[in-house]
C-alpha cells in the first residue's frame, strides 16, 4: 500500500484516447458475449465490431473539429500525440475495420463458421495501428507495432482448413519477427546516439547537435535499422518478398485489412519518425527513401504483369502503390511543399480502392477462397456485368485514370515531388505507372473480351455488395470532386514540437 501510494502516474486525458478505449471495450465485450451466451448470433460479432468502428470514427471526427480551435499536443508523459495527423489516420484505420468486418461476415457465413475471435483480432490490430500513428515515443510505437503485427499473424493463419493460410501465417510471423528485431535494435542505437526515445525530444536533441565527421556512426546505423524495419512493414523493395505469398494465402478479408489498415499504420509511423524525430538528419535518410521509392515502383509494376493469380497481381500492385507513397515521403523529407499531405491522401484513397478490389475477389473466390486465378475472372462481364464494371472502375483508378480517385492520389504525390525539384523520382513514378497499367488492363480485357471458363453461379452476399458499392461511389466522387478529400488532407499537421 505504501509503495502504491508513493507512485505518481501520468495524467491520462481519457477523451483524447477515446477511439482506443472504444476498440478495447468492444473487444472485451465481444469475447465475453461470445463465450458466455451459447445462442449469441453470428451476425452479432460483425454488429459489435462495426458499431465500435463507427463510434471510433465519430469520436475522431469530434476530435478533428476540436483541433480546429486547439493546437495538437502530447499527453500521457508525452507518449501519445493528439494532432490532426493521428486523427486523420485513425479515421482511415477505423474505416478499414468497417470494410474488413463486412467482408469477414460474408466470408464466415459462406464457410458456415463463427469466428468471434477474428473480429476481436481486427479490433486489437486497430488498437495497435492507432497507437502507431499516435505514438510520440519510439518504445510506445514499437508496442503498437507488435500489437498490430501479432494480430495480423494470427489473422493470416486463421483458416485452419487451408494449407496456404497456415503457410502465409508462418512466413509472415518468421519474417515479421526479423523485421521487428531490426526495428527494436534501431531504437536502441538511436537512443544511444541521441539519449532520447521521445520523438519530439529526439528532434530537439539532434537539432541542437552539430555533427562532426565519423562521430555519429551509431545514430546513422540506428536510422538505417529503423528504415529496414519500416520498409518491411510497408512492403518496400527489396523487403517485399513476404507480400505475395501472405496476400495470396491469407483469407481474402484479412488480405484487404492488411493492405489497408496495416499500410496506413506503417506509413504514418514512418512519416512521424522521419519528418519529426529525424528532421535535422533528412540529408542522411532522404537518399535512402529516394532509392527505395524508385526500386519499389518498378519491382511492383514489372513483377505484377507476369502473375497469373489475381490476388498475387493485387499484392504486387500493393507494392507498387507503396513505392508511390514513398515518393510522397521523399518529398516530405525536404520539409516544404505538401509531401506529407499528399501521402496521407494517397493512403486514404488506396484504402478505399483495396477494400473494394478484394471485395470483388471475395465474391468470385468460391467457398474455399481458392478460385482467384486470372482464368476465374475471364468472361465475368457476360456472367455478372455490373460486377465487371465495378471492378473495372477500381482497376482503372489504381492505374491512375483521370476522373477517378487513383488519379488524384498519384497526381498528388508526383506533384509534391516536382514542387521540391525531385524530378528524377517523379519521372520514374510516371514511367512505372505506365508499366503498371498493363496489369490492370490485362484483368479488364480478361473480364470483357474473353469467354467464361466457368459456369458456376456467382453469389454476392449483401455485405460484400455494400463494400463494392461504397468503394466505387467514393472512387468516382473523389475523382470528380477531389477537394472533398484534399481539403481535409491539407489540414493534416503534427503536434507542435
Amino acid at each position: 500500500m505504501l509503495l502504491a501510494a508513493s507512485l505518481n502516474g501520468p495524467d491520462i486525458p481519457w477523451s483524447h484516447i477515446l477511439p482506443l478505449l472504444i476498440f478495447l471495450g468492444a473487444t472485451c465485450a465481444l469475447l465475453l458475449l461470445g463465450s458466455l451466451i451459447p445462442s449469441w448470433p453470428r451476425v452479432g460479432n460483425a454488429v459489435v465490431t462495426i458499431s465500435a468502428s463507427v463510434a471510433a470514427i465519430v469520436a475522431s471526427v469530434v476530435k478533428w473539429n476540436y483541433l480546429h480551435w486547439h493546437k495538437g499536443d502530447t499527453y500521457i508523459a508525452d507518449a501519445i500525440a493528439v494532432d490532426r495527423f493521428a486523427v486523420f489516420a485513425t479515421i482511415v484505420i477505423s474505416l478499414a475495420v468497417v470494410g474488413a468486418s463486412l467482408l469477414m461476415s460474408a466470408y464466415l457465413s459462406r464457410t458456415d463458421s463463427e469466428g468471434p475471435e477474428l473480429y476481436a483480432l481486427f479490433m486489437t490490430a486497430a488498437i495497435g495501428a492507432i497507437v502507431m500513428v499516435s505514438a510520440n515515443d519510439l518504445v510506445v510505437l514499437f508496442l503498437g507495432l507488435e500489437t498490430l503485427s501479432l494480430s495480423l499473424y494470427l489473422l493470416a493463419a486463421s483458416n485452419r482448413r487451408r494449407e496456404e493460410s497456415q503457410e502465409a501465417g508462418l512466413k509472415y510471423f518468421v519474417l515479421g519477427g526479423f523485421a521487428s528485431a531490426f526495428f527494436l535494435y534501431g531504437i536502441a542505437l538511436v537512443y544511444g546516439g541521441s539519449g532520447k526515445t521521445s520523438i519530439s525530444t529526439i528532434h530537439d536533441s539532434l537539432a541542437a547537435y552539430v555533427s562532426i565527421h565519423k562521430t555519429d556512426a551509431m545514430l546513422l546505423v540506428g536510422i538505417g535499422l529503423l528504415m529496414i524495419g519500416l520498409a518491411f512493414k510497408v512492403s518496400a523493395a527489396p523487403f517485399q518478398v513476404w507480400t505475395p505469398d501472405v496476400y495470396e494465402g491469407a483469407p481474402t478479408p484479412v488480405t484487404a485489412f492488411m493492405a489497408s489498415a496495416g499500410k496506413v499504420a506503417a506509413f504514418a509511423a514512418m512519416l512521424r519518425i522521419l519528418t519529426v524525430a529525424l528532421a535535422s538528419r533528412a540529408d542522411d535518410w532522404r537518399p535512402v527513401v529516394w532509392a527505395l521509392a524508385i526500386l519499389t515502383v518498378f519491382v511492383g509494376s514489372t513483377m505484377a504483369v507476369v502473375q497469373t493469380n489475381v490476388k498475387r497481381m493485387l499484392s504486387y500492385s500493393s507494392i507498387s502503390h507503396a513505392g508511390f507513397i514513398l515518393v510522397g515521403v521523399e518529398a516530405a523529407g525536404h520539409m516544404k511543399g505538401n509531401g506529407l499531405n499528399s501521402s496521407m491522401a494517397y493512403l486514404a484513397i488506396y484504402t478505399v480502392l483495396v477494400l473494394g478490389s478484394f471485395a470483388i475477389v471475395l465474391a468470385l473466390s468460391g467457398v474455399d477462397d481458392s478460385e482467384t486465378s486470372l482464368d476465374d475472372f475471364k468472361g465475368l462481364a457476360k456472367r455478372r456485368p455490373a460486377l465487371a464494371l465495378a471492378f473495372s472502375v477500381l482497376l482503372f483508378a489504381q492505374a491512375g485514370v483521370p476522373f477517378t480517385a487513383g488519379f488524384v492520389a498519384k497526381f498528388g504525390v508526383i506533384k509534391s515531388a516536382v514542387e521540391v525539384n525531385s524530378y528524377a523520382i517523379a519521372i520514374a513514378a510516371m514511367v512505372a505507372a505506365v508499366i503498371g497499367a498493363y496489369l490492370y488492363l490485362r484483368i479488364v480485357v480478361s473480364m470483357w473480351m474473353e469467354e467464361p471458363t466457368s459456369n458456376n453461379e456467382i453469389v454476392i452476399a449483401r455485405p460484400v455488395r455494400y463494400v463494392i458499392a461504397l468503394s466505387v461511389a467514393a472512387t468516382l466522387l473523389v475523382g470528380i470532386f477531389p477537394d472533398l478529400l484534399l481539403n481535409a488532407a491539407e489540414l493534416v499537421r503534427f503536434a507542435p514540437k
